[in-house]
């Protein structure tokens, strides 16, 4: 299992979730970036992915749908802003595609991948909120916990690949 470290946030509206995941960044970099393979780890089961469209390129456009276990499905677009291969992901809700503005925009994501030695990853995703309130709702809403589980089950998946 994934390994907590301390990673402070940089900025006042910040969530950080950081791990040393026992996976090589390139087999975790396939994961968020593969369709197929996000749908199975990105949501805390028993929540599922329906449906993942993603032009992996900055400017591209991505739609992830998740859905609750009762079937209540929530689209989740968004734009990649900078993709640098096995090493930094960033997006945003904050356009959809086409550079469209969202109609709310909620936070942008952050993640770098490290070589942490021995085949492992140092593991840092940040969420980024346009404000107090967005990020105090998102961790009321479960963010270590949810962010912390899909870590998890990153982890298990990336084993497989």
């Amino acid at each position: 299992m994934s390994t907590t470290i301390d990673v402070a946030p940089e900025l006042e509206n910040e969530l950080v979730l950081a791990r040393i995941i026992d996976a090589p960044r390139e087999k975790i970099f396939r994961a968020w970036t593969d369709p197929e393979i996000l749908k199975q780890w990105f949501v805390p089961k028993p929540w599922t992915i329906s449906k993942v469209e993603m032009d992996v390129r900055p400017g591209g456009s991505s739609l992830i749908v998740m859905r609750d276990p009762d079937g209540n499905e929530y689209p989740n677009p968004g734009i990649f802003l900078e993709v640098v291969e096995n090493e930094r992901i960033v997006t945003t809700d904050a356009f959809t595609g086409a550079w469209t503005p969202s109609q709310k925009p909620f936070m942008t994501m952050i993640l770098t991948l490290e070589d942490a030695g021995k085949g492992r990853t140092r593991y840092i995703a940040r969420a980024l909120h346009w404000n107090a309130e967005d990020r105090e709702a998102h961790e009321k809403m479960g963010f270590h916990e949810g962010w912390g589980q899909c870590a998890d089950q990153l982890e298990e998946i990336a084993a497989t690949l």
